[in-house]
């Protein structure tokens, strides 16, 4: 997997294009949940190419939504502007179009609107990015609002509730399944992968 991208180039260009310090840790959450998953699908390789394919998928949960600060007030340019950024700053096509994929099927991005996701990490991806705002959500709703407070049993009673964090789309979290990923499964990956990373969320 070629993506054209270290990760402190990732870093660099998440510091350059996105100030807003919300999305930036939407993207940090999406990353860590992207390294879960590749940490789970690569388990049994050599701890070397485990670490690898770790920082190769976090990089792509990390700069997933690049633009999304230049496009916020048109969305409809959203991932088309981000395949310029990265393609100025060497990302592979493979890069190019996993990102992107985030986006496809939704009918307010024109570009992307006819295409469907067709592989493993781009199910991942979709699922992973969705599910940070479940779990953030679920997290505010804790008296300290800590995500050590959540437990795995909140989360999938959050996850039948459709009116709780209505905007995190159920069916694109459900594209998990799709990935091999039983949902139970995937919702105790995230939210660990969250607590995980709590201080640095603030969380």
């Amino acid at each position: 997997m070629e993506l054209g991208i270290t990760k402190e180039k990732a870093k660099d260009l998440l510091d350059e294009y996105v100030k807003d310090p919300i999305i930036k840790l939407h993207m940090i959450e999406s990353e860590a949940i992207m390294r879960a998953l590749a940490e789970k699908f690569y388990k049994e390789e050599e701890p070397a190419v485990t670490e690898a394919m770790a920082d190769e998928w976090g990089i792509i949960g990390l700069l997933h939504d690049i633009d999304w600060e230049m496009v916020k007030d048109n969305p409809a340019e959203h991932c088309v502007r981000a395949q310029e950024i990265l393609r100025n700053n060497g990302a592979s096509e493979f890069l190019i179009e996993t990102i992107v994929s985030h986006v496809y099927g939704m009918e307010i991005i024109p570009a992307f609107k006819d295409k469907v996701r067709n592989s493993k990490i781009q199910h991942c991806l979709v699922a992973a990015e969705t599910l940070t705002g479940l779990i953030v959500a679920s997290a505010l709703m804790q008296p300290d609002k800590k995500l050590a407070s959540v437990s795995l049993e909140s989360l999938k009673k959050k996850f039948k509730s459709k009116n709780f964090a209505a905007r995190c789309n159920r069916d694109l979290i459900l594209e998990c399944e799709k990935a091999d990923v039983p949902l139970d499964e995937f919702l105790a990956l995230g939210l660990k992968a969250l607590q995980n990373i709590s201080g640095k969320l603030g969380l």
